[in-house]
């Protein structure tokens, strides 16, 4: 999206953006509606719809082609029949804020001519994250389910539908002679997580939120899937009706779908003004975390049904209903305990347990609290209500308790001053520039303490180190439990080692003879491995991988970095000046490699390793580059490379590559879908190209 104010658009800047937002939102629809795999927040796609629908109203021209979006959803898939909504399946427009919720009751006065005076009710619900449904019963019997599909024609799920047991395959009481009732499919919490259990431990892939497994859940084309899988169904709004309508406003229809056996929502509530509206707004985001089930805001509507007659409708959603959404990234849940992990490097690093709850589609139940000076600091103590915070694909973090919801029996929380993992002592270290103490409470303990002997083998054997497919954290963690791997070295002699023993690794749970045979090959395949890998696998305290990239280029080899660091440590001055001497490596990294090599206990580990791994020379930096010494940001969709693809080639070109856009940044590659950083290189007056572009400018030096 274009961040100009739309006033400010020509027609042919207008047509271009909405032709855009028009393709992708159209294909953000299928990816929800149809295949349950949303790829943006909803916040981020209703920032694209009320862009869109902000172009027309400023373009009225294109009024006339955009009847193709004034849809809800997406068509229905090809793998079940169709059913026609006699009444379309509509969606709401959407608020986010007190003073757009007294607009939107201003609105329904205007529309209708009501003085302020003159009372109004309105019915707010939660609004429930999940599956919109409608629920067909002819003379009281369930005859046909759909799902909402593209609002005129949904897909047939009545198989599916029969196997959840909240919804009744007769109704109670005095019925209409056909009735659709209509509503929402959800997965509670607890299920959601039984299911991602059973998913893991089968092999198969676990869902991103309740959302996403109610959706595939129901749309299997084998009933007896659905059934295995909790699904529950809250009732709110109605279709056809033949007959004698029930009540004539919204709450007595609700009150007549309970009477008649179906679940509703008890949090349903009718307001008097625009403050109970968002009173009960405050409420349902305050119980939000203790619901047991996914929720994203709140839904008024006009409870008289004469009035919602009058009102009607615009384009693709009533006049007489609005959503007020919750804060997109944020959501309210309780902490549950707080959980000390020791990391490679002995860190204690302090995680909240959390109850599960869904931020920006993501179903959290972790969030990092830093250290102990930043638990003291928002005072978070177990127990407390606290508002979690989740931006894009960061880890998510406590921002603050809600000290008024305070549990009486919540104490600080007393952080430990031993490792949990081993029981040595924990210390703060002194920062040598400030002379003050580091924020990270360590275990000094090293390679005794078991939790950072487990961390540094992950660590060995992660992605951007040697990468070893199939000797993942799990597999690591069991085969240090059973001392078949205590340290790198182990991991080249497994093979030896599972020839020779009677209980071989085929017979383990999990595992079997094809599994093994590509384990052991993937282990043969890293016996040599790029220098810079090699040095940053060694888990060296403060050498990420632009580092070991660095020191691997100046040395050449491990024997000469070996060398120097040893040298350095006996107080040589030049072999101190030749590691700082390297750019981007000051004192305090020069004083881990150093440490790290006068270990007596890492040089024995490195010597036996060696015996079994052989450190290649990483590949010439070309040096006439085009873009040799320029610092270089990826950003957006790549279509040519992948992202490490990219960074391996503008290294190997001589530029270093950055994850952040500032002024000292020289070049951004942007492609589709680039976001804050294109932003942020315009703000800095960073120059931008396309990918296409970016091969120009290095020609024939990219292979």
């Amino acid at each position: 999206m274009s961040h100009q104010p739309v006033e400010h658009l020509s027609p042919l800047e207008a047509r271009i953006e909405w032709q855009k937002l028009a393709d992708e939102i159209a294909a953000h629809d299928i990816r929800y509606h149809q295949k349950d795999a949303p790829t943006i927040s909803d916040a981020e796609y209703d920032a694209m719809r009320r862009r869109y629908d902000a172009l027309l109203v400023a373009f009225p021209e294109l009024q006339k082609e955009a009847s193709a979006l004034t849809r809800v959803g997406a068509k229905p898939a090809e793998k079940f029949a169709k059913v026609k909504h006699a009444v379309p399946m509509l969606s709401l427009a959407n608020t986010f804020s007190d003073e757009e919720v007294a607009e939107f009751v201003e609105r329904v006065r205007r529309f209708l001519d009501w003085p302020d005076q003159k009372e109004i009710a309105f019915t707010a619900e939660p609004k429930i994250d999940g599956l919109s449904c409608s629920l067909r019963y002819e003379n009281g019997v369930l005859k046909t389910a759909a799902t909402r599909g593209d609002g005129e024609e949904g897909e047939d799920v009545t198989a599916n539908v029969r196997t959840i047991r909240s919804i009744p395959e007769k109704l109670h009481g005095d019925v209409p002679a056909v009735i659709e009732i209509r509503g929402e499919i959800y997965m509670a919490t607890d299920d959601f997580i039984a299911l991602n259990e059973r998913q893991e431990a089968d092999g198969r892939p676990v869902f991103a939120n309740p959302r996403n497994a109610a959706a595939g859940s129901l749309r299997q084309l084998d009933s007896s899937v659905t059934a295995s899988r909790t699904l529950k169904f809250f009732a709110y709004a109605w279709g056809v009706i033949e007959g004698e309508m029930p009540s004539n406003t919204q709450s007595g229809m609700v009150d007549a779908f309970k009477r008649m056996g179906l679940p509703t929502n008890p949090l349903t509530k009718l307001c008097a003004d625009v403050d109970e509206m968002v009173a009960h707004y405050r409420l349902i985001e305050e119980k939000r975390p203790t619901l047991g089930y996914d929720i994203d805001g709140v839904v008024y509507k006009v409870d008289d049904l004469a009035l919602q007659q009058r009102l009607g409708f615009i384009a693709r959603s009533p006049r007489w209903a609005t959503a007020r959404k919750f804060p997109a990234e944020q959501a309210r849940t309780i902490l549950l305990d707080i959980d000390i992990q020791v990391g490679r490097t002995g860190a204690l690093t302090p995680v909240a347990k959390l109850q599960p709850i869904n931020v920006g589609g993501v179903v959290v139940s972790n969030a990092t609290l830093h250290n102990e000076d930043e638990i003291a600091r928002k005072d978070v103590r177990i127990g407390d209500t606290v508002i979690v915070q989740r931006a894009g694909d960061v880890i998510p973090q406590i921002v603050a308790a809600v000290i008024e919801q305070r549990p009486a029996h919540a104490k600080p929380f007393q952080f430990p001053h031993q490792c949990p993992a081993c029981g040595s002592h924990a210390v703060r270290e002194t920062d040598p520039k400030t002379g003050e103490p580091e924020s990270v409470r360590r275990c000094t303990a090293g390679l005794i303490c078991p939790a950072q002997a487990t961390e540094r083998l992950k660590h060995f054997a992660s992605r951007n180190a040697f990468d070893i497919e199939g000797l993942g954290d799990k597999q690591i963690e069991g085969f240090y439990a059973d001392g078949l791997i205590t340290r790198p070295r182990d991991i080249f002699t497994l093979e030896e080692r599972d020839a020779r023993s009677l209980k071989k690794l085929k017979d383990r749970e999990g595992y079997g003879a094809l599994s093994v045979a590509k384990l052991f090959d993937a282990i043969r395949q890293r016996k040599s491995v790029s220098l810079n890998r090699f040095i940053f696998a060694l888990g060296i305290r403060h050498v990420g991988e632009t580092t070991a990239k660095q020191l691997a280029r100046h040395f050449g080899s491990i024997e000469n970095l070996q060398q120097v660091a040893i040298k350095a440590g006996h107080d040589g001055e030049a072999a101190k000046a030749e590691l700082t001497d390297i750019d981007g490596i000051g004192p305090i990294v020069a004083g881990s490699i150093v440490d790290f090599f006068g270990e007596t206990h890492n040089l024995e580990e490195l010597e036996a390793l060696m015996q079994h791994v052989t450190p290649e020379p990483m590949e010439a930096v070309a040096s006439a580059s085009p873009v040799s010494g320029k610092t270089i940001v990826f950003t957006g969709s790549l279509e040519r490379m992948t992202r490490d693809e990219a960074k391996a080639m503008a290294e190997r070109l001589g530029a270093k590559v950055s994850g952040s856009v500032s002024k000292k940044t020289d070049l951004v590659v942007a492609g589709p879908g680039a976001g804050s950083k294109l932003e942020d290189a315009r703000k800095n007056g960073v120059e931008v190209i396309s990918e296409d572009e970016w091969f120009e400018r290095v020609g024939g030096q990219s292979k």
